[in-house]
């Protein structure tokens, strides 16, 4: 019984880890939001009087560079949460050591 209830809660590194996690994807999710939202319509006006490629910038954000910031989010997440793994995983092992 003792083991079923133990797996039912998260530890405070678990914890941690999961909290760092949904902050990470919170802020990305904004920057992505902002520029898609934001650079495609709430700023359009403005954005239509400048020229980039050929085309306002606010149609280029819109059509392109939304999706391009997207991928370079993605890109990042990739990065920052195989860091946050790397450190996740020594705290286990350190601990590890200490318990054997």
């Amino acid at each position: 019984m003792e083991k079923s209830d133990a797996y039912k809660t998260l530890d405070d590194k678990q914890t941690r880890y999961w909290k760092k996690n949904v902050k990470l994807i919170s802020i990305l999710l904004t920057i992505w939001a902002i520029v898609g939202f934001g650079g495609g319509i709430l700023f359009a006006e403005p954005l239509n009087k400048v020229q980039f490629f050929g085309v306002s910038l606010s149609y280029w954000i819109a059509q392109q560079g939304a999706i391009l910031v997207f991928i370079c989010l993605i890109l990042s997440y990739a990065i920052r949460m195989d860091k946050l793994d790397k450190e996740y995983l020594e705290e286990l092992k350190k601990e590890q050591k200490k318990i054997g």
